[in-house]
């Protein structure tokens, strides 16, 4: 097999955090003698991250087996995942902010055309579907648990609890059509097609839509992590995966 040095377009401040929590982890379980140290094993997990590199060509680049590199992954995702803010956590910080910004997004799954649970009508792909909570500036706050493609937004939101949680903190939230009928803090642009609209309810959603084009900066931050641009692993780590992310950016992020 040939080996190749890469690079990753990332400040040092995300090696720094997971190192550290990944030393802790150890001292906290006892772990003596790793084949690498916690500032390889960070290095490793967030190569994979970042470049979405497969375990095999990680593990000959660091010189380790492939399943070890699996294991290191999963240890370091998991590490990160569990320090990912709750929505309860992201809600009280909302609180303090004018408004906040919430849209889905569906993270391409290599699926076949039988897994219609993962199947997005919308998107015209197979996919998990994650909705995202930010700030007035498109930064993130909060990024939900995966459910499958096919779920709407509206649903997610509901089952995920986002609308209650905005309600009863008295949020203001900006979202797309496809949250008719959420209710609560939610506002949805004018429904109908444009020419039915009145001058001034296109005046509205045309604000609007100005208002929520900030939402997309959070979309790419997330999907600049090449790992979910079109994710092979099991349904059931996607959520670790996008905790994980999300942990790292928040932690290197000056807000």
């Amino acid at each position: 097999m040939l080996v190749y040095p890469s690079n990753l377009d990332l400040s040092s401040s995300h090696l720094r955090f997971l190192s550290a929590r990944l030393r802790e982890r150890r001292r906290a379980i006892g772990s003596r003698w790793r084949r690498l140290s916690a500032g390889r094993q960070a290095l490793l997990a967030v190569a994979h991250l970042r470049n979405g590199h497969p375990y095999a060509q990680l593990a000959a680049g660091f010189g380790i087996g492939t399943t070890t590199a699996y294991r290191y992954i999963t240890e370091a995702v998991d590490a990160l995942g569990a320090l990912a803010p709750t929505l309860e956590q992201a809600v009280h910080e909302a609180s303090g902010k004018a408004f906040v910004l919430l849209d889905g997004t569906v993270l391409p799954i290599d699926r076949i055309a039988a897994d219609r649970p993962f199947y997005s009508g919308k998107h015209k792909k197979h996919g998990m579907n994650v909705q995202v909570l930010t700030d007035p500036s498109g930064r993130l706050l909060w990024a939900s648990p995966a459910l499958p493609g096919a779920v709407h937004d509206i649903r997610a939101a509901r089952e995920h609890g986002i609308i209650d949680a905005l309600d009863r903190a008295h949020v203001t939230c900006w979202a797309d059509k496809g949250y008719r009928g959420a209710g609560g803090t939610v506002r949805i642009p004018y429904w109908g097609r444009w020419d039915t609209l009145s001058p001034g309810q296109r005046a509205v959603n045309r604000s609007h839509a100005k208002i929520r084009a900030l939402v997309e900066q959070a979309m790419a931050t997330l999907k600049n992590w090449r790992l979910l641009r079109k994710i092979r692993c099991s349904t059931t780590r996607i959520t670790a995966l996008v905790q994980a992310v999300l942990t790292l950016h928040l932690a290197s992020s000056d807000r």
